[in-house]
């Protein structure tokens, strides 16, 4: 079975089911299927037809999901690319998937930093997409019932896979066009349900705890679980989610464009362990190297990149994908991530993962955003530089926040240098974009 045969399924079983809200507008299933085939018909006669790819332009909305769901219905592959991407660059692509191929049962490519000529188009196959689901389902306990707010972009693995559970199950999705305004965020949870639910990244929690967190609150019993993913998230602000949401499920998960959903940690355990991301789930196999980097196996991984044999082999091998990511599992078998090889700076011959350093800025309250990077020193060489954003009304000190760094980090932890900016550089899912700083 495919993601779309769901639909059919929902709409028999669940006619009158909300499948799908925005902008004030409800489908149900039933008119959900009438509208996929639709539109398989409207695609057929245009040409499409089995094994086309086919780019799209992304959005939060319902007639976005429903071209998707009918390219695959079709059994044609669907190329969701970034919203407002201009047309040279859309044409670009389009003339570059042109000449590749893709094996029998791909469903999508996604494209990984942002769809640019140079980045990479990740192969994901219909049973990769299933598999997530059931990840999903059988480890943060989706249900029918769940009401899944997504007001993230449904080009990237953080939302479009938080679509495939809601399917399988016959809930309910509801899209928002995303979280600069928190109007948006905060109307939707009014919706009648208690099983209300959603992905936030890091950046957009520490923002809703900041200037929201009371309002929040008024939420408590009506939020099943939130999720986040895409970057480290501190554990200043995992404490205070759990304090603001007692009785909701808050999870840090493992995952990424080319490996799936692969772990996932309700951090609202009573313990709320910094860097934790769970057990590998039911389709999933965790690995650490002896280079001590993370590699997984299992149902969700991709295909490959897109008219890339080359790079699709630096990474995928023997069924098994080697990551850059620096991790540990711990007796109880959860996944610990330590940052990226990548990421990590040498200093006086010790090695220092950043993310240590910021999980520790970010605690203290005039810090609202950090970087710790490499900085050049006269005399000591290389060293560690912290560039904060601070909080409305705060001056930098430099000395009480290397104190308060030295008082919880190994003395080669706490930087040298200090600096206050006016904004940390981040990518479009709310990563650092620790490549603008190199």
């Amino acid at each position: 079975m495919i993601l779309e045969d769901y639909i059919n399924i929902n709409a028999e079983k669940y006619p009158q089911k909300v499948a799908i809200i925005c902008n004030k507008e409800n489908i149900t299933y039933s008119q959900l299927l009438d509208k996929v085939l639709s539109r398989v018909s409207r695609f057929t006669e245009e040409g499409i037809s089995k094994g086309d790819i086919v780019p799209l332009v992304s959005s939060r909305s319902i007639e976005y999901l429903v071209d998707y769901f009918a390219i695959h219905k079709i059994g044609a592959v669907a190329v969701p690319l970034e919203e407002g991407i201009p047309d040279e660059l859309f044409n670009c692509i389009t003339d570059r998937l042109s000449k590749c191929t893709v094996p029998d049962g791909t469903a999508d490519i996604l494209f990984t930093t942002g769809t640019t000529g140079k980045s990479k188009g990740v192969m994901i196959s219909h049973k990769a997409i299933i598999a997530d689901a059931e990840n999903l389902i059988d480890s943060q306990l989706f249900c029918h019932d769940t009401v899944f707010i997504i007001n993230g972009p449904l080009n990237h693995v953080g939302c479009l896979t938080k679509v495939f559970p809601l399917i399988l199950l016959g809930a309910t999705i509801y899209l928002i066009p995303g979280m600069k305004n928190a109007e948006d965020f905060f109307s939707a949870l009014n919706y009648p349900s208690n099983k209300m639910a959603t992905f936030l990244v890091p950046a957009n929690i520490r923002i809703l705890l900041q200037f929201s967190g009371d309002r929040l609150a008024e939420y408590a019993d009506k939020i099943d679980f939130i999720e986040t993913g895409a970057a480290p998230m501190s554990q200043s602000d995992m404490l205070k989610l759990c304090d603001i949401l007692p009785n909701s499920r808050l999870y840090n998960t493992y995952a990424s464009t080319e490996t799936g959903i692969i772990t996932t940690y309700n951090y609202n355990d009573g313990r709320c362990i910094s860097g934790c991301l769970g057990k590998q789930m039911k389709h999933s196999k965790i690995i650490i190297t002896e280079n001590g980097t993370i590699a997984c196996q299992g149902d969700t991984l991709m295909s490959g990149y897109v008219g890339d044999e080359e790079m699709t082999a630096s990474i995928l091998r023997n069924n098994t994908i080697f990551t850059s990511d620096i991790g540990e599992l711990d007796s109880e078998g959860m996944l610990h991530l330590k940052g990226r090889k990548d990421d990590v700076i040498n200093v006086g011959g010790f090695k220092v993962a950043p993310t240590e350093v910021e999980d520790v800025a970010l605690s203290l309250p005039e810090v609202k955003d950090c970087i710790c990077i490499s900085a050049s020193h006269p005399i000591m060489g290389n060293v560690l530089k912290l560039l904060v954003v601070l909080n409305e009304g705060c001056e930098l000190d430099k000395k009480r926040i290397a104190l308060y760094i030295k008082g919880k980090l190994e003395p080669y932890k706490v930087p040298m240098m200090y600096e206050a900016v006016e904004v940390i550089q981040r990518t479009f899912n709310g990563k650092i974009n620790r490549k603008f700083y190199k």
